[in-house]
């Protein structure tokens, strides 16, 4: 476990009530209590009942909790406007919100699309660029002025028959975090790309327990994120490409 506290901080996660963004936030909240350190976060996710349980789970002691319950897709900005109104900055974001629809290349229609691109490309860039404008403006907190992490996937290095429109979606989403660490390297904020392979979580639908098997659970790939928040400001990492041990299904 890193040395390095990585509060106090107020950290911005989206896709909080499932999934990885969820299990991201149970792991913050579990290294805050063993620590006793101050962790502000601010969930945000569809699904309301998600995020009432969640919040109900992890408050407490070291630990404060609120919720957003929105669609990126429709409002981009709000989480981290409520962030940002109720704790009055942001140390990070953990952006894990996303959608896919997976099917033949010659089945996928225009709304399949925009769809996609609506919450994968198009809210992705109005937060992450809402949220650096934020970092930009404020003052320096353990040498940095913040830290952006955004879950793609494998899909943003490798193709697959399915996804045609997911691959699209996230290959933009590297592209544009390589921009952006040419600008962070500057101001002092800090791009991690997160490319997780074949995670269990709600995005897969039904799946046969033979392939969950082999599929990594959420907290795999929260683990290394959260490890990342806490690491030097001295160094920087880029792309964590992390697959399940018997390779991609």
């Amino acid at each position: 476990m890193p040395e390095k506290d990585i509060t106090p901080s107020v950290i911005l996660i989206t896709g909080a009530g499932k999934g990885i963004g969820r299990a991201v936030a149970e792991g913050l909240a579990a290294r805050a209590r063993q620590s006793g350190a101050q962790v502000r976060l601010m969930l945000a996710a569809r699904t309301q009942a998600d995020l009432e349980a969640l919040v109900a789970q992890l408050q407490g002691g070291s630990v404060g909790c609120a919720s957003i319950a929105c669609d990126l897709a429709d409002a981009p900005l709000r989480p981290l406007e409520a962030c940002l109104g109720r704790y009055g900055r942001i140390d990070a974001l953990i952006h894990s919100a996303g959608v896919g629809r997976f099917k033949d290349f010659l089945e996928q229609t225009p709304e399949d699309l925009e769809f996609t691109l609506k919450t994968n490309v198009t809210a992705t860039f109005l937060l992450l660029q809402g949220a650096y404008a934020a970092m930009k403006s404020q003052a320096p907190r353990h040498g940095m002025r913040g830290q952006i992490q955004v879950v793609t996937s494998i899909a943003a290095e490798q193709p697959f028959a399915q996804s045609s429109t997911y691959c699209l979606s996230k290959y933009a989403q590297r592209g544009l975090l390589d921009v952006m660490r040419l600008y962070g390297r500057q101001d002092g904020i800090r791009i991690l790309e997160v490319r997780p392979g074949a995670a269990y979580t709600p995005m897969w639908g039904e799946v046969d327990p033979v392939q969950v098997a082999r599929m990594m659970a959420a907290e795999d790939v929260a683990q290394p994120m959260i490890d990342a928040l806490a690491l030097s400001s001295r160094a920087a990492l880029e792309v964590i490409t992390i697959r399940p041990l018997q390779g991609d299904l």
